[in-house]
């Protein structure tokens, strides 16, 4: 199985892988995604814009909204920010949500034409290199998200090594990739406690490899994703 690396602010449009894509948001999209479905959650729509996730709240009322705008600032009108703190004590047995974030959902919505696309986080990553070792794919694309003017995007790249050794069978330890999720450039952010954006507890939460035995597909649904948790057989 080949593997390759992308990174979002330097995606050239007229790369378009066709077979596997995993789109990695450590801090924090994806992870809040994936506590979200660990609390109940049964579907995340993406969507790319505060407006959209608005719009398609009116005509879903009884689902919830998440999301932050860059630099993790919260939206005002959300149900929820983007903190798997937050999500991790909910009750959302059955709810359905969505999601808009300014790096990890927008990836995410680059790769529509892909015949499989996963929400990608270190929480789910044993699980995700499981799904994709079942689906007896070719290449796997890794898409880095966090990496901005001001932030290494560390956090995703190390995601993306534990990912990549997982992928060749191979059996890392967890901890040094762990380490450099808090190490990155905004995992720091999260550690200073300036911020009650980006509380400590979020970080503790992301830093946790292979939490969930569950991975995040993007399925494609009248026309648009939904992320849904897909436990793939052991083995």
């Amino acid at each position: 199985m080949r593997t390759r690396r992308l990174f979002l602010n330097r995606l050239d449009p007229t790369t378009a892988p066709h077979d596997v894509v995993v789109v990695i948001d450590v801090l924090r999209s994806f992870t809040t995604a994936a506590y979200a479905f660990a609390a109940g959650a049964c579907r995340i729509h993406p969507v790319e814009t505060v407006a959209e996730a608005m719009h398609l709240q009116r005509l879903n009322p009884a689902a919830l909204t998440t999301g932050a705008i860059a630099g993790g600032d919260p939206v005002r009108e959300f149900d929820y920010g983007n903190s798997p703190t937050a999500l991790a004590g909910a009750d959302l047995h059955g709810r359905t949500l969505i999601q808009t974030t300014a790096a990890g959902v927008r990836g995410l919505l680059r790769f529509a034409d892909a015949r499989t696309v996963y929400a990608g986080t270190l929480v789910c990553a044993h699980a995700t290199a499981r799904a994709i070792h079942q689906s007896d794919s070719a290449e796997v694309t890794l898409l880095i998200t966090g990496e901005w003017v001001d932030r290494d995007g560390d956090e995703d790249v190390a995601c993306a090594d534990y990912l990549e050794a997982l992928l060749q069978e191979k059996s890392p330890d967890p901890q040094p990739f762990e380490q450099r999720v808090r190490d990155s450039d905004f995992g720091r952010r999260f550690s200073a406690g300036d911020n009650p954006n980006l509380p400590l507890s979020d970080l503790d939460l992301c830093a946790q490899a292979d939490r969930f035995d569950f991975s995040m597909s993007a399925v494609r649904q009248a026309g648009h994703f939904i992320l849904l948790p897909s436990h793939s057989d052991l083995a």
